[in-house]
């Protein structure tokens, strides 16, 4: 079995949670197909891995933590990083990469528009995709959930809560709509999940469902 991972990586502020989700994408042969001499090829996505660094964490502290996401999650399989460079996330970006990853790594500005684009290596990605290819993958369950994910039911609040508002100019704004809510962990499955959409972009072929194995743990 051939497995990939695609991390998630939204960058919170001082009343923001940053938040890292881990999706796993794996290929299997499945049965021989005699009309094309060949295995059919099933493929899932996974949802192994989702935290939440404390409010306040240093952004220095966070790289280093997602440094240590990274060097684990690269010991199984090729990996790629999205991470939100919105705002603040300029700066992160360059200390991640000064930090030596060894992988590949999508900068992403989330904007209210209407297009994606990219730009000397920075993707401009409306926030509208991200969450509606996100609520696409789970409304055809084809995003697999990992068992004992503490923060599973926080998330599913999250994507709940997330609504769209229509700006005076007819703009949609998607987001939490109720004060003091939150929606960095939709941000961040969204992100990995966007990030294997850019490497494979074809719709998931084969057994999917929300029974997987266990949690990856990472210390």
């Amino acid at each position: 079995m051939r497995r990939e991972y695609f991390v998630g990586l939204d960058l919170g502020q001082s009343q923001d949670f940053t938040a890292l989700a881990v999706v796993e994408r794996a290929e299997a042969a499945g049965e021989w197909d005699a009309a094309t001499y060949a295995h059919r090829k099933h493929a899932s996505l996974r949802l192994r891995h989702l935290e939440r660094v404390a409010l306040g964490t240093p952004y220095p502290e966070v790289v280093a933590r997602v440094c240590r996401v990274m060097e684990f999650v690269r010991k199984e399989g090729p990996s790629r990083l999205a991470v939100d460079a919105t705002g603040v996330g300029r700066p992160v970006v360059d200390w991640l990469r000064q930090a030596g990853l060894g992988c590949g790594m999508w900068p992403v500005l989330i904007t209210a528009g209407e297009r994606e684009s990219l730009d000397q290596g920075w993707y401009r990605v409306p926030k509208r995709d991200l969450i509606v290819g996100l609520q696409v993958l789970l409304q055809r369950e084809e995003l697999e959930v990992a068992a004992g994910l503490e923060l599973w039911p926080v998330f599913l609040r999250e994507m709940r809560d997330v609504r769209v508002r229509v700006t005076g100019r007819g703009h949609e704004q998607f987001g939490a709509w109720r004060e003091g809510e939150h929606d960095d962990l939709v941000l961040a499955v969204a992100l990995a999940c966007w990030g294997a959409g850019k490497v494979y972009p074809r719709r998931l072929a084969g057994a999917v469902g929300w029974c997987v194995p266990e949690a990856v743990r990472l210390l």
